[in-house]
């Protein structure tokens, strides 16, 4: 049996930099930490977002921190669809020349020119597990994850190492319900 990693789904969110965040919430806002999440650090926050693209909007996106240098909206191509944007599958980060769209806060509204995405799946590793997995950093891979009646492989799943990371996969709602995915599930690299 190979190495085998935990799977989270990562429903819609939103990263925000330090001048959109006092655009939506007023100046010197901080956000506030609802909950801490896998990767080390990083956090769900107490406050939400409208996310409004052309043909609808979603309400009570969650905003994860800390703040980044830039700011990113992360959705599903069912959640880009139904808003009426076409998103470009990437790493996160990757946002230049990405699908646009408007936030709505508490405080005021940002237009965004780019910023959206549907994020590429993949898997952090710390180097340590990287090498017992027999990975590298930015290498394509497939993963099997096995559930009741929905079990499938993924194509095209990106690793990540770094030694800050927590070792899991990460993938969206879209990918998470076509695999059946509920509760604890695990991951296994295969060819």
């Amino acid at each position: 049996m190979g190495y085998k990693f935990l799977v989270e789904v990562s429903a819609r969110h939103i990263h925000l930099c330090r001048e959109d965040l006092e655009k939506l919430f007023g100046e010197g806002y901080e956000l506030t930490v609802k909950k801490y999440l896998s990767q080390p650090g990083e956090f769900a926050s107490e406050e939400r977002l409208t996310v409004v693209g052309p043909k609808r909007e979603l309400a009570n996106v969650s905003i994860l921190g800390p703040l980044r240098a830039e700011t990113q909206v992360e959705i599903s191509l069912t959640d880009a669809r139904s808003i009426g944007v076409t998103v470009p599958v990437r790493e996160s980060g990757d946002i230049k020349g990405s699908a646009g769209c408007k936030l709505v806060g508490p405080k005021g509204s940002i237009e965004l020119e780019e910023g959206v995405i549907a994020a590429m799946r993949h898997i952090h590793f710390t180097e340590e597990d990287a090498a017992e997995a027999g990975v590298k950093n930015k290498q394509i891979v497939n993963v099997k994850i096995e559930t009741e009646g929905r079990s499938l492989t993924f194509g095209d799943v990106v690793v990540r190492v770094k030694d800050t990371y927590a070792t899991a996969m990460h993938i969206d709602t879209d990918e998470g319900n076509a695999a059946g995915i509920t509760g604890e599930i695990f991951g296994e690299i295969v060819d």
